[in-house]
């Protein structure tokens, strides 16, 4: 059924103390559409959109090079060459709605518009978030099957360490290198993110009619992830397989190039700082980590704690 705002909302709209703006609570930290870090830095290269003029595209892989020796002299030598293979690469439709009876949003102190513009930053907020999860979970994992694919449905074994924890309160971390034949987010319709002014239609509610203010948003997101070697994933970590050090560098280590951020939920955040800790030559708690071997450490809300081991 959908959610329409109701006389009560306007109440509490009208009511508030007009020095103080709208207070968001539900907003998240989300450095993976942000590119920003809890401390307000900048992770290079995150969040930044590529637009196509159209819908998709084909990327050209190369998934094996040639094989090449050496031979002796007077010898002929084999003839082999590199195989690719082609990728396509899709965005999707996503385009929230919103609205609300006029003879409750004029009744709005500071006018209709005022009220719809802030229902429209509400529906930005609330793409965002649906983008954030989506670069993760993809159409078959928790995400929404009408949408993009995730990181999860393009990750490697190769490039996957198992923290052997159980049960269904597991956690993440992605490594991810971002770039134009990596990850990077795609918007499709020369990077359409169009919000229309509003209009005055007639709606249907118990199947009667009625004047209501009317607004969308259309925009066309996508993710391309150009090689599997640009991601990796420490997978079922949990609170009695922790996030440790030793299984940072094995992601590390697991991976062919360095990335540019290791991406995780403020559980395993916590679960780090604790390691640290216990480890370290004081005992004192250690500050909350920010990096490793230079690689940024981001958490995000985008993540959760509620996976099922696999």
């Amino acid at each position: 059924m959908p959610n329409y705002p109701t006389l009560l909302d306007m109440a509490k709209r009208n009511g508030r103390d007009r020095a103080v703006p709208l207070i968001q609570e539900t907003s998240k930290l989300m450095p993976e559409i942000s590119g920003k870090n809890m401390d307000g830095s900048t992770i290079p290269g995150v969040g930044q959109v590529r637009t196509i003029k159209g819908i998709s595209y084909e990327t050209l892989v190369r998934i094996k090079n040639p094989t090449v020796g050496f031979r002796n002299a007077n010898e002929g030598t084999n003839v082999d060459a590199g195989k690719y293979e082609n990728r396509t690469v899709e965005t999707f439709i996503m385009n929230p709605r919103w609205e609300a009876d006029k003879a409750v949003a004029d009744r709005a102190e500071d006018g209709p518009d005022a009220f719809i513009a802030d229902e429209a930053i509400a529906i930005y907020e609330a793409t965002n978030q649906t983008l954030g999860y989506q670069f993760y979970y993809g159409r078959n994992s928790g995400g929404d099957q009408k949408g993009h694919p995730g990181l999860i449905d393009s990750v490697s074994d190769t490039y996957t360490i198992d923290a052997t924890g159980t049960g269904n309160a597991c956690g993440s971390v992605w490594a991810v290198k971002f770039g134009p034949g990596d990850v990077q987010w795609i918007w499709g319709q020369n990077g359409a993110l169009d919000i229309p002014d509003k209009t005055v239609e007639t709606v249907y509610r118990n199947g009667k009619p009625m004047k209501a203010y009317v607004q969308d948003m259309l925009a066309y997101p996508g993710v391309q992830v150009g090689s599997v070697r640009s991601i990796g994933r420490i997978k079922n970590v949990s609170a009695a397989k922790p996030l440790t050090d030793a299984l940072l560098y094995a992601l590390i280590e697991a991976m062919d190039v360095q990335p540019d951020v290791l991406f995780m939920p403020k559980k395993l955040l916590g679960q780090l700082r604790a390691s640290r800790t216990t480890f370290n030559a004081t005992g004192s708690p250690a500050p909350r980590p920010t990096d490793i071997e230079g690689i940024p450490i981001a958490a995000t809300q985008s993540l959760t704690f509620t996976e099922t081991a696999v």
